[in-house]
């Protein structure tokens, strides 16, 4: 069977807590000349979601071009500082390990759903060495929609268009939202209790699986590979 892995990025591959409310406030500032006042809540939401609450909140009417100036200032600083990552922030224990170890399985495809940018996203992996078994020309990003389920459905359309096959698909991360983002199109939804939420939440947002963390490559490899 065909098997598509869509990850999460932050506090599920990653821990880099603080930047993107620092590169929001950058970003703000050189878009629309604000000091940043209200800072919209982050887990598991798409910049596109946080970027329309964001504008909205400093009394800004969320156009289109406002938006994509937005996520142009933001590409811009998280690459002027993307040198920075590596002392900034870490990969979560197992990260490694778990994308080596799926990569060496026949019939597994690795790639993204994430709130990110696609160069956001691009920037944090490499950082840490977790870029080389993910294809990001299949990702789902937060540029998108607003909407979590729909980055699945884009990552979940371009894979099959681009393998040309069908796949099962399996999402992992760590917050309700990527849970329900996983269920909302039948892919089977593994949760990752490495960021805000607890096991018991990630279970009660309807987890097929809940895993502590990604230490035990053999839990993940089954997690993924086992559940249908």
């Amino acid at each position: 069977m065909n098997t598509l892995v869509l990850w999460d990025i932050d506090l599920t591959l990653i821990d880099a807590r603080g930047l993107g409310h620092e590169w929001y406030r950058t970003a703000l500032r050189a878009a629309a000349g604000l000091d940043l006042v209200h800072t919209p809540s982050f887990p598991g939401r798409t910049e596109r979601a946080i970027t329309l609450e964001l504008l909205a909140s400093h009394d800004l009417e969320p156009t289109e071009e406002l938006v994509a100036r937005l996520h142009a200032e933001l590409i811009d600083v998280a690459t002027r500082e993307r040198a920075l990552l590596p002392s900034r922030g870490h990969a979560l224990p197992g990260a490694s390990a778990a994308l080596e170890a799926l990569a060496a399985r026949e019939n597994v495809v690795q790639s993204v759903v994430t709130g990110n940018l696609v160069e956001i996203a691009r920037f944090k992996l490499a950082a840490f060495g977790l870029d080389g078994h993910v294809d990001f020309e299949i990702g789902g990003y937060g540029s998108v929609s607003e909407h979590r389920p729909e980055l699945v459905l884009e990552a979940v359309r371009l894979a099959s268009a681009k393998h040309t096959r069908e796949f099962r698909s399996v999402v992992i991360g760590d917050t309700p939202h990527d849970v329900d983002a996983a269920l909302h199109h039948g892919a089977v939804a593994i949760g990752v209790a490495t960021g805000r939420s607890s096991v018991a939440e990630l279970r009660e947002a309807g987890a097929h699986i809940v895993l502590s963390d990604l230490s035990d490559t053999s839990a993940v490899l089954a997690a993924v590979l086992d559940h249908s």
